[in-house]
């Protein structure tokens, strides 16, 4: 996984062709450590067609808030740099993550 920070979010996400899938977590959220496994496990999965990046929203908060996260853990599917999909809070399951993929790869 492509680790973003506020420096690279733009080229890496914003101007990237294809699917993205952004991570939005922070240091604090246990539940956001708790995902990230399944993450890189969809990541081996869905790789190949997805490109997948996490970012720790502690150290990016503005960008966090730009994007409208709200709260977290925040999943993020961009397409061409617009954001297509997400899921958060309670529904950020790695069942959700998955089917929400499922979805945009149809």
């Amino acid at each position: 996984m492509l680790v973003l920070e506020k420096d690279n979010f733009e080229d890496e996400v914003l101007k990237a062709e294809g699917f993205v899938l952004v991570d939005f977590w922070s240091d604090g959220c246990e539940p956001c450590k708790a995902l990230l496994p399944s993450i890189e496990e969809l990541s081996e999965k869905f790789g190949d067609k997805v490109k997948f990046c996490k970012l720790n929203t502690t150290k990016a908060r503005r960008l966090a808030i730009k994007e409208k996260v709200l709260g977290l853990p925040t999943i993020v599917i961009y397409k061409n740099g617009e954001k297509i999909s997400e899921v958060t809070k309670d529904d950020a399951t790695k069942e959700n993550v998955q089917k929400m993929i499922e979805e945009i790869l149809k």
